[in-house]
Protein backbone atom coordinates (compact mmCIF):
# COMPACT_ATOMS: atom_id res chain seq x y z
CA UNK A 1 0.00 0.00 0.00
CA UNK A 2 1.27 3.22 -0.91
CA UNK A 3 -0.55 6.70 -0.19
CA UNK A 4 0.16 9.84 -1.27
CA UNK A 5 -1.97 12.22 0.28
CA UNK A 6 -3.96 11.65 3.94
CA UNK A 7 -5.77 14.61 5.43
CA UNK A 8 -8.74 14.45 7.82
CA UNK A 9 -10.99 17.14 9.26
CA UNK A 10 -13.40 16.53 12.49
CA UNK A 11 -16.38 18.66 13.19
CA UNK A 12 -18.50 18.59 16.74
CA UNK A 13 -22.21 19.54 17.05
CA UNK A 14 -22.54 21.45 20.47
CA UNK A 15 -25.80 21.96 22.21
CA UNK A 16 -27.15 23.37 25.11
CA UNK A 17 -28.41 20.94 28.20
CA UNK A 18 -29.26 22.89 31.26
CA UNK A 19 -27.04 26.34 30.01
CA UNK A 20 -24.39 23.95 29.81
CA UNK A 21 -22.46 23.57 26.11
CA UNK A 22 -22.48 19.76 25.87
CA UNK A 23 -21.08 17.69 22.61
CA UNK A 24 -23.33 15.76 20.67
CA UNK A 25 -21.90 14.69 17.64
CA UNK A 26 -18.25 13.73 15.98
CA UNK A 27 -18.47 14.03 12.18
CA UNK A 28 -15.00 12.85 10.60
CA UNK A 29 -14.19 13.21 7.31
CA UNK A 30 -10.77 11.12 5.90
CA UNK A 31 -9.85 12.72 2.58
CA UNK A 32 -7.08 10.03 1.21
CA UNK A 33 -5.38 9.54 -2.20
CA UNK A 34 -3.86 5.93 -3.39
CA UNK A 35 -4.57 2.65 -5.25
CA UNK A 36 -7.79 1.94 -6.26
CA UNK A 37 -6.87 -1.88 -5.29
CA UNK A 38 -6.37 -0.55 -1.49
CA UNK A 39 -9.81 1.06 -1.24
CA UNK A 40 -11.36 -2.12 0.27
CA UNK A 41 -8.88 -2.55 2.29
CA UNK A 42 -8.91 1.18 3.85
CA UNK A 43 -12.62 1.16 4.18
CA UNK A 44 -12.48 -1.85 6.00
CA UNK A 45 -10.36 0.05 8.72
CA UNK A 46 -12.15 3.24 8.67
CA UNK A 47 -14.75 0.70 9.64
CA UNK A 48 -12.95 -0.81 12.54
CA UNK A 49 -10.59 1.68 13.69
CA UNK A 50 -12.81 3.40 16.39
CA UNK A 51 -12.72 -0.20 18.98
CA UNK A 52 -9.06 0.15 19.07
CA UNK A 53 -9.19 4.34 19.48
CA UNK A 54 -9.07 5.13 23.73
CA UNK A 55 -10.84 8.85 22.35
CA UNK A 56 -13.91 6.90 20.88
CA UNK A 57 -13.82 4.01 23.88
CA UNK A 58 -13.94 6.65 26.22
CA UNK A 59 -17.07 8.42 24.83
CA UNK A 60 -18.91 5.82 23.38
CA UNK A 61 -22.74 6.53 24.09
CA UNK A 62 -22.08 9.45 25.52
CA UNK A 63 -21.49 11.25 21.95
CA UNK A 64 -22.35 10.35 18.48
CA UNK A 65 -19.44 9.95 16.04
CA UNK A 66 -19.79 8.95 12.67
CA UNK A 67 -16.38 8.75 9.80
CA UNK A 68 -16.49 9.51 6.39
CA UNK A 69 -14.06 8.72 3.37
CA UNK A 70 -13.06 10.64 0.35
CA UNK A 71 -11.14 8.41 -1.59
CA UNK A 72 -9.27 9.96 -4.79
CA UNK A 73 -7.29 7.10 -6.97
CA UNK A 74 -4.12 8.42 -7.52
Amino acid sequence: MQFSDLSAETVGEVEVESKVLVIKRIKQTFRLSGDEGDRETVERVLGVYADSCPVARSVKGAIEISSELEFTPS
